[in-house]
């Protein structure tokens, strides 16, 4: 599992960062990739196909945010960044805690700190 200094340094990861993907959009575009026609642009068009994208699990303590590469047939944890936690829990409040869910998407705030921290 990769840090943020280890990560900052894998350009070949950080360049394929999708910065737009979430978790519920994850699902959709690699689990459930036979209903693309109704994305229009956004399905998968191989089985070779993955993306990297950040998600919050709020069970984590301390919480952090965490780099997932998923394709047709996994998904993995790629590295575990300490953001502020105070960006962190906006970011779960702004997308609305639902109890059970625990997956969450890095809202914009949360995106720049990213941004800025990985050099991007």
């Amino acid at each position: 599992m990769l840090n943020l200094e280890e990560l900052k340094s894998r350009r070949d990861l950080v360049d394929r960062f999708d910065w737009e993907m979430t978790p519920e959009t994850a699902v959709e575009t690699y689990l459930e990739w036979g209903t693309g026609w109704a994305r229009k642009d956004s399905f998968v068009r191989h089985a070779e196909q993955e993306s990297y994208y950040f998600v919050i699990y709020d069970w984590e303590e301390p919480l952090q945010v965490t780099l997932v590469r998923i394709d047709t047939q996994n998904s993995e944890d790629i590295a575990k960044i300490q953001a502020p936690r105070e960006l962190i829990e906006r970011a779960i409040n702004e997308a609305g805690r639902k109890p059970g869910v625990g997956v969450y998407a890095i809202n914009d705030e949360l995106k720049d700190w990213l941004k800025k921290a990985l050099q991007c």
